[in-house]
């Protein structure tokens, strides 16, 4: 019987704009586009999807993590307070957990944006080995190129000692 393993990845970034600028856009299902990187084939696939994520909301899509082949992704919005965090699980993709929440908190000059991402990759102890050698590497990646399109959008704040998320 092969066992999951399971994984945090931690990130924040300390944004130069407001909290409602920073809302506005990363709320908004339409702009995951802008802030994954093109490499990845990320296409929703959903129609009429709405400007606003909602608790309850099914976000379909094509993504190409690894190896350049597409795979369906869904996601559910499972929980929102507006201007403070929002969750994001997935329903169907190559995980077999994954949980993301996105949480928001004013600062001196701007905000500050925390993701907290627990996830366990497939397959037990081969996803394990994988996490390792390439899960990890890409969510950084991932991330990495978030915060730079975010940092050319607004700009960003220095590092505060008293943050731990980096």
């Amino acid at each position: 019987m092969l066992t999951n393993s399971f994984y945090q990845f931690k990130r924040e970034q300390r944004i130069k704009a407001t909290i409602d600028e920073v809302w506005d856009f990363i709320s908004s299902p339409k702009n995951l586009k802008e802030i994954t990187p093109d490499y990845m084939g990320f296409d929703i696939t959903n129609t009429d999807i709405p400007e606003k994520m909602y608790a309850g909301m099914i976000i379909t899509y094509k993504v190409s993590p690894m190896l350049g082949i597409k795979m369906d992704w869904m996601t559910e919005i499972t929980h929102v307070r507006d201007r403070k965090y929002f969750v994001d699980e997935q329903r169907v993709g190559p995980y077999s957990l994954w949980h993301h929440q996105h949480i928001l908190e004013e600062i001196d000059g701007g905000v500050l944006m925390k993701d907290i991402v627990t996830y366990s990759p497939p397959f037990g102890f081969l996803g394990a080995i994988a996490n390792s050698f390439m899960i990890e590497k890409k969510l950084k990646e991932i991330f990495l190129y978030r915060r730079r399109v975010l940092r050319n959008k607004w700009g960003e704040l220095p590092k505060y000692n008293n943050y731990i998320f980096d």
